[in-house]
Order: C-alpha cells, then sequence, then structure tokens
C-alpha cells in the first residue's frame, strides 16, 4: 500500500483524518459494542420487546434476527475504513466527492449534536434524583428555572457535560481504554441486581412473558417484525459511525469476531440480565419497572443506590462518546480539516448539545417517537449508498490517496468536488423516510425506515452509478 501523505491536499487532511495506526484487538471492538448496549436505552429497548405481548420465544426470534442483521451491517460498514484506515466522513469521498462527502458529514455531525445533548441530559436527570434523594434541603434548586431547566438541572448538567469532556479530550487511546472496562462494569453491576431480586422473589416467580397481552397470529407477526425493526433502528446510529472505529482494527477477521461477540452474543445475553431483572422488579414491587435507575432506588440500601448511580453514568458516558462524541469530532474536522481537529470538532458538538436544549427536544413520548423515525429517515439511505457504492460500483478497491486529492486527476474527484449522483440518490430516500414519518396515515410504516432508507439509497444510487467509469488504481487485498 504506497501512500504520499506529502502530497494530500491541506483542504482534506488533517492528523486526525489520515490513515489511522491499526492496532485494535478484537477485544477492543467487542468493548466499543458493550459500551452501546449497556446503557439506558439499550435496558429500555431490550426490556420494552418482552412488553409487546409475544410470547418468549417469539422475542428472542425477534431479537436475534434483528441483531444478526445488525452484525452482517456492522461488518458491511466496517471493511472500507479498516482497509483504508479513515473514519466514515473520508470514506464517503468515493461516493459523494472528496467536497461533497461534507454533506453526509454535516448531516451525521447534528444528529451527533443532538443526541449527544439528549444523553447528557437523560444522565444529568439520573445524577439529580440521586442528589435530591440524599440531599432534600437541595429541592428550592428545582423551583427557579432559566430556559426550561431548573438551577440544579443546570448543575447536574454541566457535571456531565464536564466528566465526558474530560475523557474525550485525552483522545482515542483514553476513550479506548475507557470502553474497555466500562462495558464490564455495567455487567457486574447488573449480575448482582439480578441476583439480589431473584433471592429476593425466588426463581420461580421470573417470567420471560412481561406483556400480559393475548394477540392473533397477524399481530404476533407483525409485532415481531416491530420488534426486529426496533432492534436495528436502536443500533442504526452507532452503526453508521462504527467506521470510526473499525479503522483501527488490526484486521477485519478481529473486527468481525468482535462484532460477533459484541453484538448477537452480548445483546441477547444483556437481555436475559434486562428482563430477569425487569421481571423480578414486577414481583417485588408489583408493577414493571423498566429504568434500572428506579429499580437501583427502590432498594433500601444506600451503596447499593451510589453503585447504581455509577454505573448508569458510565453507561451514559460510554454510549455518548462512542456514538456521538467521536462521529462529530471527526465530522466537523472533514469539514474545515485546517482549522478543526478531531477534539476541537468534538468541543463544538459539545457546545451545540447545550444551545439545543435537549431537555426541551425529548420531552414527550411523541418527540420521541418522531425523533427516532426522522434519524432512521436520514441514516438508511447514508448506509444504502456507502455499500452501494463500496461494494457494487467500486468492487471493494479503495485508492486511498486520492481521498486526500483535490486535483482532477483524482480518482474521486467530480466535478467541483461534488457527486451529483450521490446527491441525487440521497434527496428522495430521505424524503421518503420523512414522509412516512409526518404523513399520520403512513405512521406505521415510520418504524421501517431505516429499511425502507437504506434500500432505496443503495437502489437509486446503483442505478445512477452503475455506469460511471470509475477511476481506482490500487485494489486493498481483502483481509477477511
Amino acid at each position: 500500500m504506497n501512500m504520499h501523505k506529502e502530497n494530500y491536499s491541506p483542504k482534506l487532511t488533517n492528523e486526525d483524518l489520515a490513515p489511522a495506526k491499526k492496532d485494535w484487538s478484537w477485544y477492543n471492538i467487542f468493548s466499543f459494542w458493550m459500551s452501546d448496549v449497556h446503557s439506558m436505552g439499550g435496558y429500555i429497548v431490550a426490556a420494552s420487546l418482552f412488553a409487546l405481548g409475544l410470547a418468549s420465544w417469539q422475542v428472542f426470534v425477534a431479537l436475534i434476527v434483528g441483531i444478526v442483521i445488525v452484525q452482517i451491517a456492522a461488518n458491511l460498514v466496517a471493511k472500507p475504513s479498516q482497509v483504508s484506515g479513515v473514519p466514515y466522513a473520508v470514506i464517503a469521498r468515493q461516493s459523494f466527492g472528496v467536497y461533497g462527502a461534507n454533506i453526509p458529514a454535516l448531516i451525521r455531525g447534528l444528529i451527533a449534536v443532538s443526541w449527544y445533548g439528549i444523553q447528557t441530559w437523560l444522565a444529568s436527570n439520573a445524577l439529580m434524583l440521586i442528589v435530591l434523594k440524599f440531599y432534600p434541603s437541595l429541592s428550592p434548586l428545582t423551583e427557579s428555572s432559566f430556559a426550561g431547566l431548573s438551577a440544579i438541572g443546570w448543575i447536574c448538567f454541566g457535571i456531565m457535560w464536564i466528566l465526558q469532556a474530560l475523557v474525550f479530550w485525552k483522545g482515542m487511546n483514553a476513550i479506548k481504554v475507557f470502553i474497555d472496562w466500562a462495558g464490564p462494569l455495567v455487567y457486574v453491576v447488573m449480575f448482582a441486581l439480578a441476583a439480589w431480586l431473584i433471592s429476593q422473589v425466588g426463581w420461580s416467580n421470573i417470567s420471560f412473558n412481561l406483556g400480559g397481552k393475548t394477540l392473533t397470529a397477524s399481530e404476533q407477526f407483525a409485532q415481531t417484525l416491530v420488534a426486529i425493526a426496533l432492534v436495528v433502528s436502536y443500533f442504526s446510529g452507532p452503526l453508521l459511525n462504527f467506521g470510526d472505529f473499525s479503522r483501527y482494527g488490526k484486521s477485519m477477521k478481529q473486527v468481525k469476531k468482535g462484532n460477533f461477540w459484541g453484538l448477537p452474543f452480548n445483546f441477547v445475553f444483556f437481555s436475559l440480565i434486562t428482563v430477569i431483572t425487569v421481571s423480578g422488579t414486577y414481583s417485588l414491587f408489583g408493577k414493571i419497572v423498566t429504568d434500572p435507575l428506579e429499580t437501583v432506588a427502590m432498594i433500601d440500601n444506600t451503596f447499593a443506590v451510589v453503585l447504581g448511580l455509577l454505573t448508569v453514568l458510565t453507561a451514559t458516558i460510554g454510549i455518548n462518546i462512542v456514538a456521538n462524541f467521536v462521529s462529530a469530532g471527526f465530522d466537523f474536522s472533514n469539514i474545515f480539516p485546517q482549522k478543526l481537529s478531531f477534539r476541537s470538532g468534538g468541543m463544538i458538538a459539545a457546545i451545540g448539545s447545550v444551545l439545543i436544549t435537549p431537555w426541551n427536544l425529548f420531552n414527550s413520548p411523541e418527540l420521541i417517537h418522531y425523533t427516532l423515525d426522522v434519524l432512521a429517515a436520514f441514516i438508511g439511505p447514508l448506509f444504502g449508498i456507502l455499500i452501494a457504492d463500496f461494494y457494487l460500483i467500486k468492487k471493494q478497491k479503495v485508492e486511498i490517496d486520492d481521498l486526500f486529492n483535490d486535483k482532477n486527476t483524482g480518482a474521486y474527484w467530480y466535478k467541483n468536488g461534488y457527486n451529483p449522483k450521490a446527491i441525487a440518490a440521497l434527496i428522495p430516500a430521505v424524503i421518503v423516510g420523512l414522509v412516512l414519518t409526518l404523513i399520520p396515515s403512513l405512521q406505521h410504516l415510520a418504524p421501517f425506515n431505516w429499511f425502507i432508507g437504506a434500500t432505496l439509497g443503495l437502489s437509486f444510487y446503483y442505478f445512477l452509478a452503475r455506469e460511471a467509469n470509475v477511476k481506482v488504481k490500487v485494489a486493498i487485498p481483502d483481509q477477511s
């Protein structure tokens, strides 16, 4: 692989965007997925599947099918970045053009800003509840508010904001170390919580059917499809971002091994622990509790509450960094490589996450529903275009030097640096997803936005670009 970094255009590169050193093992990839799964969101998604009214075996079929789809998609997304050593924003230059890649980078960056703010606020809200539990004298700080958030809310949000920024500012090595121990720590506490609940209620009172509904055969089939779609949609954000981490993988064999243990094995196992815990809360407290922090708060033990809080906060910091902070750092840096480094790009996202006042964006179930569906409407087409371009058009070939070449001799140079075919494929695919989300009579299809968007993005791009005379000079050998 001959790379000539001295010939890279300064408008397209900096130290963070250039090909990275490949030193991550399968365990580091496994830890990445643990940080994504072991969170409040992962816990609630897993628990909610068992409350859809399906039989336990149907839920596990949905879990396995959904997570295998995610695993296959993760392997597909991983390869272009792993073989080239560059993040998603740079590999997107293959399809969108060396400057056109700023379009998906900006879309992904703005999504990351929103989710970074929302996750930080959810964690800070949990911190606030525990602080008030131990220090009720601070309750007057909840009475005044600014921009929709109370004084103590701002304090807790600020604490979480600073903690995450400190980990991120240390760079990718610090992030690697953090996620390596954060995921296993959550497992330790989850095991302890499940064991405590079983000791209280007995194994005979643990049920894998939490829904309590009676469904017809057609309703069961429809709910199973919805459950599969929920699993894939939950992972759609980190899935598109995965190239930002697979670029560090020692080989595709190592990445695929990490994906197997981190996705099918880890997610199904985590779901089992989750449903045992949720079922235990129903037997012990008389109601289904899908919030792990609320479960911990019900335990009359100060140490358990504090340990549970620290675990939830650790898990939230982990998923926020891997799902939002890192991707935003690379995305914004890609737009202005000379002016923005990975760190400064991430800090822009962090500042933006405050300015959007996320507590006002995520304060109702209806708004949460729209947020998830709109997110999938954008992410699905971007995934489809990436896959169509790398596997169907470029035939898994990439010229690394030309990813950083803004001369018209470059393999990925299009007029003005933008590939109109990729843009033409993206726009209608996104519009279809937004229409399904916003028109009431079509909203029953919105949970499938990722699948629909990925299929349309792939199909539109392949139709438009299949005749393109792509100038690819070097083929990267298959490392699978």
